[in-house]
Protein backbone atom coordinates (compact mmCIF):
# COMPACT_ATOMS: atom_id res chain seq x y z
CA UNK A 1 0.00 0.00 0.00
CA UNK A 2 1.24 3.50 -0.82
CA UNK A 3 -0.88 5.71 1.45
CA UNK A 4 -2.49 8.79 -0.07
CA UNK A 5 -1.63 10.81 3.04
CA UNK A 6 2.09 10.30 2.43
CA UNK A 7 2.74 8.12 5.48
CA UNK A 8 5.17 5.23 5.21
CA UNK A 9 3.76 2.11 3.53
CA UNK A 10 3.67 -0.96 5.77
CA UNK A 11 6.56 -2.52 3.87
CA UNK A 12 8.79 0.40 4.89
CA UNK A 13 8.10 0.13 8.62
CA UNK A 14 10.93 -0.93 10.92
CA UNK A 15 10.71 -4.49 12.32
CA UNK A 16 10.09 -3.05 15.81
CA UNK A 17 7.09 -0.98 14.68
CA UNK A 18 3.46 -1.91 15.36
CA UNK A 19 2.45 -3.29 11.96
CA UNK A 20 -1.25 -2.79 11.21
CA UNK A 21 -1.47 -6.15 9.43
CA UNK A 22 -0.27 -7.87 12.62
CA UNK A 23 -2.77 -6.24 14.98
CA UNK A 24 -4.16 -8.30 17.84
CA UNK A 25 -7.58 -7.13 16.72
CA UNK A 26 -10.67 -5.58 18.28
CA UNK A 27 -12.89 -6.80 21.11
CA UNK A 28 -15.86 -6.90 18.73
CA UNK A 29 -14.84 -8.38 15.38
CA UNK A 30 -15.59 -6.17 12.37
CA UNK A 31 -14.97 -6.22 8.65
CA UNK A 32 -11.99 -3.94 8.14
CA UNK A 33 -11.88 -1.05 5.71
CA UNK A 34 -10.57 -1.74 2.20
CA UNK A 35 -9.03 1.75 2.02
CA UNK A 36 -7.69 2.36 5.53
CA UNK A 37 -5.39 0.44 7.87
CA UNK A 38 -6.73 -0.55 11.27
CA UNK A 39 -4.79 2.28 12.92
CA UNK A 40 -6.07 4.86 10.44
CA UNK A 41 -9.57 3.70 11.29
CA UNK A 42 -8.84 4.05 15.02
CA UNK A 43 -7.60 7.59 14.46
CA UNK A 44 -10.69 8.50 12.47
CA UNK A 45 -13.03 7.11 15.13
CA UNK A 46 -11.28 9.19 17.79
CA UNK A 47 -11.58 12.37 15.70
CA UNK A 48 -15.30 11.78 15.14
CA UNK A 49 -16.03 11.07 18.82
CA UNK A 50 -18.02 13.42 21.00
CA UNK A 51 -15.29 13.40 23.63
CA UNK A 52 -12.77 14.71 21.10
CA UNK A 53 -15.04 17.60 20.06
CA UNK A 54 -15.54 18.61 23.69
CA UNK A 55 -11.80 19.18 24.08
CA UNK A 56 -12.36 22.48 22.23
CA UNK A 57 -13.77 24.01 25.41
CA UNK A 58 -11.58 22.26 27.99
CA UNK A 59 -8.74 24.06 29.70
CA UNK A 60 -5.08 23.56 28.99
CA UNK A 61 -3.95 26.22 31.50
CA UNK A 62 -6.33 29.15 30.95
CA UNK A 63 -10.11 28.81 31.30
CA UNK A 64 -12.02 29.36 28.05
CA UNK A 65 -13.32 32.86 28.80
CA UNK A 66 -9.85 34.26 29.58
CA UNK A 67 -9.04 34.55 25.87
CA UNK A 68 -9.59 32.78 22.58
CA UNK A 69 -5.89 32.74 21.68
CA UNK A 70 -4.65 30.39 24.40
CA UNK A 71 -4.32 26.63 23.95
CA UNK A 72 -7.19 24.32 24.78
CA UNK A 73 -7.07 20.56 25.19
CA UNK A 74 -8.11 20.28 21.54
CA UNK A 75 -5.40 22.51 20.08
CA UNK A 76 -2.86 20.91 22.40
CA UNK A 77 -3.84 17.42 21.21
CA UNK A 78 -3.52 18.49 17.57
CA UNK A 79 -0.06 19.92 18.23
CA UNK A 80 1.01 16.72 20.03
CA UNK A 81 -0.24 14.68 17.07
CA UNK A 82 1.77 16.76 14.58
CA UNK A 83 4.98 16.27 16.55
CA UNK A 84 4.27 12.55 17.00
CA UNK A 85 3.70 11.98 13.28
CA UNK A 86 7.01 13.65 12.43
CA UNK A 87 8.89 11.59 15.02
CA UNK A 88 7.19 8.35 13.93
CA UNK A 89 8.16 8.94 10.32
CA UNK A 90 11.78 9.66 11.27
CA UNK A 91 11.91 6.43 13.29
CA UNK A 92 10.12 4.35 10.60
CA UNK A 93 7.22 3.33 12.83
CA UNK A 94 3.47 3.63 12.28
CA UNK A 95 2.51 7.32 12.01
CA UNK A 96 -1.22 6.65 12.18
CA UNK A 97 -0.99 4.79 15.49
CA UNK A 98 1.25 7.51 16.96
CA UNK A 99 -1.27 10.11 15.78
CA UNK A 100 -4.27 8.21 17.15
CA UNK A 101 -2.65 7.89 20.58
CA UNK A 102 -1.74 11.58 20.61
CA UNK A 103 -5.27 12.66 19.70
CA UNK A 104 -6.80 10.41 22.38
CA UNK A 105 -4.40 11.00 25.26
CA UNK A 106 -6.42 13.82 26.90
CA UNK A 107 -9.98 12.60 26.23
CA UNK A 108 -10.49 11.74 29.90
CA UNK A 109 -9.59 15.15 31.29
CA UNK A 110 -12.14 16.96 33.41
CA UNK A 111 -13.15 20.58 32.87
CA UNK A 112 -10.59 23.09 34.24
CA UNK A 113 -7.56 20.92 33.58
CA UNK A 114 -5.55 19.51 36.47
CA UNK A 115 -7.44 21.66 39.00
CA UNK A 116 -10.68 19.94 38.02
CA UNK A 117 -9.06 16.52 38.11
CA UNK A 118 -7.59 17.11 41.57
CA UNK A 119 -10.96 18.23 42.90
CA UNK A 120 -12.82 15.28 41.39
CA UNK A 121 -10.16 12.83 42.60
CA UNK A 122 -10.45 14.21 46.14
CA UNK A 123 -14.24 13.88 46.08
CA UNK A 124 -13.95 10.35 44.69
CA UNK A 125 -11.44 9.04 47.26
CA UNK A 126 -14.06 7.00 49.18
CA UNK A 127 -15.08 5.44 45.85
CA UNK A 128 -11.74 4.57 44.23
CA UNK A 129 -10.52 8.02 43.19
CA UNK A 130 -10.41 9.56 39.73
CA UNK A 131 -7.64 9.29 37.12
CA UNK A 132 -7.89 10.96 33.71
CA UNK A 133 -6.01 8.15 31.98
CA UNK A 134 -8.41 5.57 33.34
CA UNK A 135 -11.27 7.85 32.32
CA UNK A 136 -9.94 7.98 28.76
CA UNK A 137 -10.10 4.19 28.68
CA UNK A 138 -13.70 4.30 29.98
CA UNK A 139 -14.67 6.77 27.27
CA UNK A 140 -13.27 4.79 24.36
CA UNK A 141 -14.44 1.38 25.63
CA UNK A 142 -17.79 2.19 27.23
CA UNK A 143 -19.08 5.78 27.45
CA UNK A 144 -19.04 6.77 23.78
CA UNK A 145 -22.45 5.53 22.62
CA UNK A 146 -22.35 5.86 18.83
CA UNK A 147 -22.35 2.44 17.20
CA UNK A 148 -25.23 0.02 16.80
CA UNK A 149 -23.37 -3.13 17.83
CA UNK A 150 -21.15 -2.05 20.73
CA UNK A 151 -20.39 0.62 23.31
CA UNK A 152 -17.22 2.66 22.99
CA UNK A 153 -15.17 2.96 19.81
CA UNK A 154 -14.00 -0.67 19.51
CA UNK A 155 -10.38 0.35 18.92
CA UNK A 156 -7.57 -2.10 18.28
CA UNK A 157 -5.63 -3.77 21.08
CA UNK A 158 -2.52 -1.73 20.21
CA UNK A 159 -4.36 1.58 20.54
CA UNK A 160 -5.93 0.56 23.86
CA UNK A 161 -2.53 -0.61 25.11
CA UNK A 162 -0.86 2.64 24.11
CA UNK A 163 -3.54 4.78 25.76
CA UNK A 164 -3.46 2.79 29.00
CA UNK A 165 0.32 2.74 29.50
CA UNK A 166 1.89 5.35 27.19
CA UNK A 167 3.87 6.67 30.18
CA UNK A 168 5.30 3.24 30.94
CA UNK A 169 4.45 0.00 32.77
CA UNK A 170 1.68 0.11 35.38
CA UNK A 171 2.21 -2.09 38.42
CA UNK A 172 0.92 -2.15 41.98
CA UNK A 173 -2.45 -0.64 42.83
CA UNK A 174 -4.22 0.59 39.72
CA UNK A 175 -6.92 3.27 39.33
CA UNK A 176 -10.27 1.50 39.58
CA UNK A 177 -11.23 2.23 35.96
CA UNK A 178 -8.03 0.67 34.61
CA UNK A 179 -8.31 -2.28 36.98
CA UNK A 180 -11.93 -2.91 36.04
CA UNK A 181 -11.25 -2.89 32.30
CA UNK A 182 -8.00 -4.83 32.27
CA UNK A 183 -9.48 -7.56 34.46
CA UNK A 184 -11.63 -8.39 31.42
CA UNK A 185 -9.19 -7.48 28.62
CA UNK A 186 -5.48 -7.97 29.27
CA UNK A 187 -3.42 -5.03 28.00
CA UNK A 188 -0.18 -6.36 29.53
CA UNK A 189 0.21 -3.33 31.76
CA UNK A 190 3.42 -4.70 33.29
CA UNK A 191 5.37 -4.20 30.03
CA UNK A 192 6.50 -1.13 28.12
CA UNK A 193 4.23 0.01 25.29
CA UNK A 194 5.27 0.04 21.66
CA UNK A 195 7.49 2.71 20.12
CA UNK A 196 4.47 4.64 18.84
CA UNK A 197 3.01 5.06 22.35
CA UNK A 198 6.40 6.10 23.72
CA UNK A 199 6.59 8.71 20.96
CA UNK A 200 3.13 10.04 21.86
CA UNK A 201 4.10 10.40 25.52
CA UNK A 202 7.21 12.50 24.82
CA UNK A 203 5.49 14.47 22.06
CA UNK A 204 3.10 15.56 24.82
CA UNK A 205 6.09 16.83 26.84
CA UNK A 206 7.53 18.68 23.85
CA UNK A 207 4.21 20.32 22.99
CA UNK A 208 3.23 21.48 26.43
CA UNK A 209 6.69 22.81 27.29
CA UNK A 210 6.86 24.90 24.15
CA UNK A 211 3.27 26.05 24.12
CA UNK A 212 2.97 26.77 27.84
CA UNK A 213 5.99 29.03 27.45
CA UNK A 214 4.29 30.75 24.50
CA UNK A 215 0.96 31.14 26.32
CA UNK A 216 2.69 32.38 29.48
CA UNK A 217 4.63 35.01 27.55
CA UNK A 218 1.53 36.21 25.69
CA UNK A 219 -0.46 36.35 28.94
CA UNK A 220 2.24 38.48 30.56
CA UNK A 221 2.89 35.99 33.37
CA UNK A 222 6.64 36.28 32.71
CA UNK A 223 8.99 37.87 30.17
CA UNK A 224 11.80 36.66 27.92
CA UNK A 225 14.18 38.34 30.39
CA UNK A 226 12.79 36.08 33.12
CA UNK A 227 13.61 33.07 30.92
CA UNK A 228 17.24 34.07 30.32
CA UNK A 229 18.52 31.92 33.20
CA UNK A 230 16.51 28.82 32.24
CA UNK A 231 19.14 26.47 30.74
CA UNK A 232 17.33 25.35 27.60
CA UNK A 233 15.63 28.65 26.80
CA UNK A 234 18.27 31.25 27.65
CA UNK A 235 20.59 30.26 24.77
CA UNK A 236 17.66 30.07 22.32
CA UNK A 237 16.39 33.55 23.19
CA UNK A 238 19.94 34.91 23.01
CA UNK A 239 20.45 33.46 19.52
CA UNK A 240 17.15 34.87 18.24
CA UNK A 241 17.84 38.34 19.64
CA UNK A 242 21.35 38.38 18.21
CA UNK A 243 20.16 37.45 14.74
CA UNK A 244 16.97 39.57 14.82
CA UNK A 245 17.67 42.51 17.17
CA UNK A 246 14.55 44.48 16.11
CA UNK A 247 12.12 41.54 16.26
CA UNK A 248 8.74 42.39 17.80
CA UNK A 249 7.56 40.33 20.76
CA UNK A 250 4.92 38.28 18.94
CA UNK A 251 7.52 36.97 16.49
CA UNK A 252 10.12 36.56 19.23
CA UNK A 253 7.71 34.39 21.22
CA UNK A 254 6.91 32.20 18.22
CA UNK A 255 10.54 31.88 17.13
CA UNK A 256 11.52 30.86 20.66
CA UNK A 257 8.84 28.17 20.79
CA UNK A 258 9.66 26.88 17.33
CA UNK A 259 13.34 26.53 18.14
CA UNK A 260 12.57 24.88 21.49
CA UNK A 261 10.55 22.21 19.68
CA UNK A 262 13.41 21.66 17.22
CA UNK A 263 15.97 21.28 20.00
CA UNK A 264 13.84 18.75 21.85
CA UNK A 265 12.90 16.78 18.73
CA UNK A 266 16.49 16.54 17.52
CA UNK A 267 17.73 15.46 20.95
CA UNK A 268 15.02 12.80 21.19
CA UNK A 269 15.84 11.40 17.75
CA UNK A 270 19.55 11.21 18.56
CA UNK A 271 19.06 9.53 21.94
CA UNK A 272 16.34 7.19 20.67
CA UNK A 273 18.46 6.20 17.67
CA UNK A 274 21.31 5.33 20.02
CA UNK A 275 19.06 3.22 22.25
CA UNK A 276 17.50 1.36 19.34
CA UNK A 277 20.95 0.69 17.90
CA UNK A 278 22.12 -0.74 21.22
CA UNK A 279 18.98 -2.83 21.89
CA UNK A 280 18.41 -3.99 18.29
CA UNK A 281 14.76 -4.99 18.83
CA UNK A 282 13.49 -7.32 16.12
CA UNK A 283 9.79 -6.95 16.90
CA UNK A 284 7.36 -4.84 18.88
CA UNK A 285 7.24 -7.60 21.50
CA UNK A 286 10.97 -7.13 22.05
CA UNK A 287 10.31 -3.40 22.51
CA UNK A 288 7.73 -4.26 25.19
CA UNK A 289 10.19 -6.56 26.97
CA UNK A 290 12.91 -3.91 27.34
CA UNK A 291 13.81 -2.89 30.86
CA UNK A 292 13.65 0.80 29.95
CA UNK A 293 12.02 3.00 27.30
CA UNK A 294 13.64 3.16 23.88
CA UNK A 295 12.22 6.60 23.12
CA UNK A 296 13.89 9.13 25.40
CA UNK A 297 15.70 12.43 25.79
CA UNK A 298 19.37 12.60 26.64
CA UNK A 299 20.41 13.04 30.29
CA UNK A 300 21.40 16.64 29.53
CA UNK A 301 18.04 17.52 28.03
CA UNK A 302 16.21 15.72 30.85
CA UNK A 303 18.00 18.01 33.31
CA UNK A 304 17.09 21.05 31.21
CA UNK A 305 13.46 19.86 31.10
CA UNK A 306 13.35 19.64 34.89
CA UNK A 307 14.64 23.19 35.18
CA UNK A 308 12.00 24.40 32.72
CA UNK A 309 9.24 22.53 34.59
CA UNK A 310 10.35 24.16 37.84
CA UNK A 311 10.24 27.59 36.22
CA UNK A 312 6.78 27.03 34.76
CA UNK A 313 5.48 25.63 38.04
CA UNK A 314 6.59 28.69 39.98
CA UNK A 315 5.96 31.41 37.42
CA UNK A 316 2.92 30.09 35.54
CA UNK A 317 1.00 27.25 37.16
CA UNK A 318 1.26 28.93 40.59
CA UNK A 319 0.81 32.50 39.36
CA UNK A 320 -1.86 34.25 41.40
CA UNK A 321 -4.04 34.82 38.34
CA UNK A 322 -3.98 31.12 37.54
CA UNK A 323 -4.42 30.23 41.23
CA UNK A 324 -7.55 32.35 41.52
CA UNK A 325 -9.19 30.60 38.58
CA UNK A 326 -8.13 27.12 39.67
CA UNK A 327 -9.49 27.81 43.16
CA UNK A 328 -12.87 28.66 41.65
CA UNK A 329 -12.65 25.62 39.39
CA UNK A 330 -12.04 23.24 42.30
CA UNK A 331 -15.07 24.62 44.11
CA UNK A 332 -17.28 24.32 41.02
CA UNK A 333 -16.35 20.64 40.53
CA UNK A 334 -16.69 19.83 44.25
CA UNK A 335 -20.08 21.55 44.47
CA UNK A 336 -21.43 19.77 41.41
CA UNK A 337 -20.23 16.39 42.63
CA UNK A 338 -21.75 16.79 46.10
CA UNK A 339 -25.09 17.96 44.80
CA UNK A 340 -25.46 15.28 42.11
CA UNK A 341 -24.50 12.43 44.46
CA UNK A 342 -26.81 13.65 47.24
CA UNK A 343 -29.63 14.68 44.89
CA UNK A 344 -29.44 12.55 41.73
CA UNK A 345 -32.87 13.83 40.73
CA UNK A 346 -31.06 17.02 39.68
CA UNK A 347 -29.19 15.15 36.95
CA UNK A 348 -30.50 15.59 33.39
CA UNK A 349 -32.85 12.89 32.18
CA UNK A 350 -30.32 10.80 30.25
CA UNK A 351 -28.06 10.64 33.32
CA UNK A 352 -30.76 10.49 36.01
CA UNK A 353 -32.32 7.26 34.75
CA UNK A 354 -31.42 4.54 37.26
CA UNK A 355 -28.99 6.73 39.24
CA UNK A 356 -31.20 6.83 42.35
CA UNK A 357 -31.15 3.01 42.58
CA UNK A 358 -27.34 2.75 42.50
CA UNK A 359 -25.37 2.27 45.71
CA UNK A 360 -23.35 5.31 46.75
CA UNK A 361 -20.06 4.22 45.16
CA UNK A 362 -21.63 3.33 41.82
CA UNK A 363 -23.64 6.55 41.87
CA UNK A 364 -20.47 8.53 42.61
CA UNK A 365 -18.71 6.91 39.66
CA UNK A 366 -21.73 7.62 37.48
CA UNK A 367 -21.64 11.28 38.54
CA UNK A 368 -17.87 11.42 37.94
CA UNK A 369 -18.45 10.22 34.36
CA UNK A 370 -20.94 13.04 33.86
CA UNK A 371 -18.76 15.78 35.36
CA UNK A 372 -15.60 14.58 33.59
CA UNK A 373 -17.38 14.92 30.26
CA UNK A 374 -18.30 18.57 30.84
CA UNK A 375 -16.56 21.46 29.15
CA UNK A 376 -15.39 24.45 31.21
CA UNK A 377 -18.25 26.53 29.88
CA UNK A 378 -20.93 23.94 30.59
CA UNK A 379 -19.64 23.29 34.12
CA UNK A 380 -19.72 27.02 34.95
CA UNK A 381 -23.21 27.38 33.48
CA UNK A 382 -24.48 24.27 35.27
CA UNK A 383 -23.06 25.47 38.58
CA UNK A 384 -24.82 28.79 38.13
CA UNK A 385 -28.11 27.10 37.24
CA UNK A 386 -27.96 24.86 40.30
CA UNK A 387 -26.67 27.34 42.91
CA UNK A 388 -28.01 30.73 41.80
CA UNK A 389 -31.63 30.95 42.96
CA UNK A 390 -32.31 33.68 40.41
CA UNK A 391 -30.96 31.69 37.48
CA UNK A 392 -33.57 30.23 35.16
CA UNK A 393 -33.26 26.45 34.85
CA UNK A 394 -33.44 24.90 31.41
Amino acid sequence: MSPADGSLPASSLAPYACHPALTRGRVFPEDESPTRTVFQRDRDRIIHSGAFRRLKHKTQVFVYHEGDYYRTRLTHSLEVAQIARSLARSLSVDEDLAEALSLAHDLGHTPFGHAGEESLDEAMQPHGGFDHNGQTLRIITELEARYAEFNGLNLTWETLEGIAKHNGPLTGELPWALNEYTSKHDLELHTWPGIEAQIAALSDDIAYHSHDVDDGLRAGLFTTEDLSDVPILGPIIGEVRKRYPQLENSRLFHETGRRLINVMVNDLLTETGRRISDARPRSVDEVREQGAPLVAFSETLEADNRALKEFLFERMYRHYRVNRMTSKARRVVADLFTLYVDEPECLPEEWRSGAEQLDRTMRARHVADYIAGMTDRFALDEHRRLYDVYEENR
